[in-house]
């Protein structure tokens, strides 16, 4: 799945939009590479997100095509 789409699907972002702009100024790393927003998500990788000051942290754990607000939160784990 892109990145992208994972980042909105999961709602570590809250739209594809803002993720897309986020991967291009390059505040998203895939397992320490700057990644953009077409990169490919699978499980294991890890994700980092540079949200001004503060940087989160997740590993995917379960890449989907759609899901619900509350199973959101499954998809990742905060490292």
């Amino acid at each position: 799945m892109r990145l992208d789409k994972y980042l909105k699907v999961s709602r570590l972002i809250k739209r594809r939009t803002v993720a897309n702009e986020a991967c291009d100024a390059g505040r998203v790393l895939i397992n320490d590479k700057p990644a953009k927003a077409s990169a490919n998500v699978k499980e294991g990788d890890i994700i980092e997100i540079g949200f001004g000051n503060k940087a989160v942290r997740v590993e995917v754990l379960d890449v989907r095509e759609t899901t619900k607000k509350e199973e959101a939160k499954e998809m990742f784990r905060y490292l």
